[in-house]
């Protein structure tokens, strides 16, 4: 197993186990964790908006999001994280939360990139090539999209995204209660 598969495997039980350290060095007030919650409601609204188009292993998703950037999901996560660490009111665990997110989702989005090259060969080298991998444009890509499928509820729960919205929640409700133990 190379490291790009591990991480990619164990991404989310290794953010786990982060996230309790996270928390042991967090110092949450009250206006930290709301703060923190409208900037995390930002990073969930645009996981769910690419989530609604993604076709996972059945077609080079390309338009919504996608044709902003290759990685919403993951530009989503990292909206998501800066409301956690906004709500964790701690440089320490900003600090571990940016390493992790930079390091692990940089080879994961590296992996992802090898297997969409070799199943959409061509194609894909061709949306890589007019559509950023992290940094979302502000206008579409204007070329004529690779797949036409549109938003879809029933794609967000197939890709199960309400779960990052329960787990920031969790995050969020864990916060204040340590808030009102350490106060």
């Amino acid at each position: 197993m190379t490291a790009l598969d591990f991480f990619a495997r164990w991404r989310v039980r290794l953010g786990y186990l982060l996230a309790i350290v996270a928390l042991c060095l967090a110092r949450p007030t009250p206006r930290s964790v709301g703060l923190g919650a409208l900037l995390g409601l930002i990073g969930l609204a645009i996981r769910a908006h690419a989530a609604g188009y993604l076709h996972k292993q059945e077609v080079l998703t390309t338009t919504g999001p996608y044709s902003r950037t290759r990685n919403p999901l993951y530009f989503g996560s990292s909206v998501l994280m800066l409301g956690a660490v906004l709500a964790m009111n701690s440089w320490w665990a900003g600090g571990l939360l940016f390493v992790y997110f930079a390091l692990v989702y940089t080879l994961v989005m590296r992996r992802e990139e090898m297997e969409l090259r070799q199943q959409h060969g061509v194609a894909f080298d061709e949306y890589a090539a007019a559509v950023p991998l992290f940094f979302p444009r502000l206008l579409a890509r204007t070329a004529a999209p690779l797949a036409s499928a549109g938003f879809s509820w029933k794609q967000y729960r197939k890709n199960h995204e309400y779960q990052a919205a329960i787990g920031f929640v969790l995050l969020l409700v864990g916060l204040l209660m340590i808030w009102r133990l350490r106060g």
